[in-house]
C-alpha cells in the first residue's frame, strides 16, 4: 500500500456539485471573505475558536492565504471555499485539515457556512462533493469530525453524509474562549465505497 499522497505534483483541483463548486481559497476572496464572516459573526462564534482582533483585516487574510499554501504544499491540509456556480457568491468554506500519513492516512473535516446560507442543505452537499477528493485522490482512509454535543445542524448533516458517532470527548477543542467537550464522528472509505453502491 502507497502511504504517499497520489496528488504530490498536482494542483488542487475545483470541485464542482449541482449548484455550486469548491475551490482553494485566493487572495481576491478577501472582500467577499470578509464581508459574509463579519455579517454572520454572531452566528458563527459559539461554533469557532475565538477570532483574533484583525482576523477580518487583508493583511491577516494575506497570512492566511500563504499558511493554506504552505499546507497544500506540504500535504498537511487542502482548504476550500464554498461559492454558488451561478453569480459565484461566496458561500462558506471547508477543510481538510492536519492530514496524517504513515500507518493513519487520516485527517480533520472542518466547514463553516456564512449565516444567510445555512439551513439550505448547501453545506451538506459540499461536504459529500469533497468526499471523492479526500478518499481517492488523497487516498485517505479516514476523514473524522467533530462537533458540540449543542449543535444539532453539524450533527444532522454529518449523520446525513454517513459519518458515524463514535465517541464522546471531555474538553476536546477551545471554542468560542473555552475547552469544551465535542462529539467524535468518523467516515473511512470502506463507508464510502458503501455509500455509492
Amino acid at each position: 500500500m502507497a502511504f504517499l499522497r497520489a496528488s504530490a505534483f498536482e494542483p488542487v483541483p475545483i470541485i464542482r456539485g449541482d449548484g455550486f463548486y469548491l475551490r482553494s481559497p485566493a487572495l481576491g476572496d478577501h472582500a467577499a471573505w470578509a464581508s459574509l464572516r463579519e455579517q454572520s459573526r454572531s452566528f458563527l462564534s459559539p461554533w469557532e475558536p475565538t477570532w483574533p482582533v484583525d482576523d477580518l483585516d487583508k493583511a491577516a487574510f494575506r497570512r492566511r492565504i500563504k499558511r493554506y499554501q504552505q499546507e497544500i504544499r506540504a500535504d498537511h491540509g487542502y482548504p476550500f471555499f464554498l461559492f454558488r456556480a451561478h453569480d459565484h457568491a461566496l458561500l462558506g468554506g471547508l477543510t481538510l485539515a492536519y492530514i496524517r500519513r504513515g500507518v493513519t492516512q487520516s485527517c480533520s473535516l472542518g466547514y463553516w457556512m456564512g449565516q444567510p446560507h445555512a439551513g439550505r442543505g448547501l453545506m451538506t452537499a459540499a461536504v459529500r462533493a469533497v468526499l471523492p477528493y479526500g478518499f481517492q485522490t488523497l487516498r485517505l482512509h479516514r476523514i473524522e469530525a467533530a462537533c458540540l454535543p449543542s449543535n444539532a445542524a453539524s450533527i444532522a448533516l454529518l449523520e446525513k453524509v454517513g459519518f458515524t458517532r463514535e465517541g464522546y470527548a471531555r474538553r476536546y477543542l477551545c471554542i468560542n474562549g473555552y475547552w469544551q467537550d465535542h462529539l467524535l464522528f468518523a467516515m473511512v472509505d470502506e463507508d464510502w465505497y458503501q455509500t455509492r453502491r
